[in-house]
């Protein structure tokens, strides 16, 4: 996939409008709906302040949650949830949308930008057309959330055409939420089908940080793959051993290739379809002459629980009726030793059950190790990034990306439809 593509400095954007994708998938308060932490917003400062320095006139649309684009969906997710259809009003159905209006967003960009933001009251509608024909340079525009339309999920042609024409004849648009480019939706896809397709400067760190760690990593590249199922990481893994020297593999995947390896793994979380899978791996690694380490002590407890009351044994000696829940202080060693001499650390994935205090020590000791590293360090979102900037250390990594599953489908070499999509330099 060519990760060189044209950004906002490639075209001239002077007296047009820009239609410019954002990922403003905030997190809100269930009660007030306020917004809890505005990190995508900020995000998008850059690319929105220098847009309008430039003199372009900005329409910025993004999703929100998953609201549901028909009342015909509406009722069907609420009978799975044991709803009676015939109680199901379509006040209920636009109540629950109502929740997830951008409109809390526009006033957060307003105090942001210290500049007024006009909020349309549809995405396409004619509040969204009026608003979108009389805004001049310099302004800044919110359109409602793209999902309330149900053309967008399905990136349907009319749909993505009409979004597109809000920018008129001679628009521009701009792709800036990472978040969002491995979904081909007609908000981050489809309109480059009617619109010139650059990126904004947040896909372009993203792209350039990320790629070139892909393409010509500084070396040794070491890869630290985490969390719970070998099978979200098996492209991940088959890519990476064609580019890393070292890959460290953590969380509740490792016991499937510990099961591999013929060790017992006791309770542990274990894809037994994919063992067969995980000594492929293993020897794929050693015939590349890649260095794939696995933990070599684990917590261990008999429930699925926070504890202070766990043990630590050698993997090789998991007792039945135990699973692991964490690496042990050895690991750290051996994982952080690998750390400290790498040129390039990419990670993604937890290395235990970090929602539970007890066992979220070897993911903070994997944060600490990255922290205190030398190399190119790139953190894949998710519960890594949130180990990062939980501990302080956010500010010491050289990237932490803004898209989870982008990122996991960016390792992994997939194509990218909010990617491919773009203009090529």
């Amino acid at each position: 996939m060519n990760y060189q593509k044209k950004t906002v400095y490639d075209v001239d954007v002077k007296g047009k409008k820009v239609l410019l994708r954002c990922d403003f998938n905030v997190p809100q308060d269930k009660q007030t709906g306020a917004i809890t932490d505005d990190k995508r917003i900020r995000a998008a400062l850059p690319t929105i302040r220098y847009l309008l320095e430039q003199g372009a006139a900005v329409i910025a649309c993004s999703h929100l949650g998953k609201p549901n684009a028909t009342f015909d969906a509406y009722v069907k997710k609420q009978v799975e949830k044991g709803k009676k259809p015939e109680e199901l009003t379509e006040a209920d159905w636009q109540k629950s949308n109502k929740k997830l209006s951008l409109a809390p967003v526009a006033v957060r960009l307003s105090e942001l930008l210290g500049i007024p933001v006009a909020m349309a009251a549809d995405t396409v509608g004619p509040d969204a057309q009026a608003k979108a024909a009389a805004l001049k340079p310099g302004e800044l525009l919110l359109l409602e959330n793209t999902r309330f339309e149900k053309g967008e999920t399905k990136n349907d042609p009319a749909f993505a055409k009409a979004l597109a024409g809000l920018a008129g004849a001679d628009g521009v648009y701009v792709s800036d939420a990472f978040g969002t480019v491995h979904r081909a939706h007609a908000s981050t896809a489809g309109v480059a089908d009617y619109l010139p397709a650059v990126s904004g400067l947040l896909i372009q760190k993203e792209l350039e940080i990320m790629g070139g760690a892909l393409e010509n990593p500084k070396r040794p590249f070491v890869a630290i793959l985490g969390g719970a199922k070998v099978s979200d990481k098996i492209g991940v893994i088959n890519n990476l051993l064609e580019k890393a020297d070292t890959i460290i593999i953590g969380g509740g995947m490792a016991y499937t290739f510990i099961k591999a390896m013929g060790h017992n793994v006791g309770t542990s979380l274990l894809e037994a379809d994919k063992v067969d899978y995980a000594k492929e791996m293993l020897e794929k690694a050693a015939q590349k002459g890649v260095m794939l380490l696995l933990p070599v002590d684990t917590a261990i407890h008999d429930k699925f629980e926070n504890t202070d009351k766990f043990l630590t044994v050698d993997t090789a000696m998991m007792p039945d009726g135990y699973m692991g829940l964490d690496i042990g202080p050895k690991s750290v060693r051996l994982f952080t030793e690998a750390i400290r001499g790498a040129g390039t650390v990419i990670w993604n994935g937890p290395m235990g059950v970090f929602e539970f205090p007890a066992f979220a020590e070897g993911t903070k000791a994997i944060a600490r190790a990255l922290a205190e590293s030398d190399a190119i360090t790139i953190v894949g979102g998710g519960d890594s990034a949130a180990a990062v900037e939980q501990l302080g250390f956010a500010d010491k990594m050289t990237h932490i990306s803004t898209g989870g599953g982008a990122s996991l489908e960016f390792l992994e070499g997939k194509v990218l439809p909010g990617v491919a999509c773009l203009l090529d330099k």
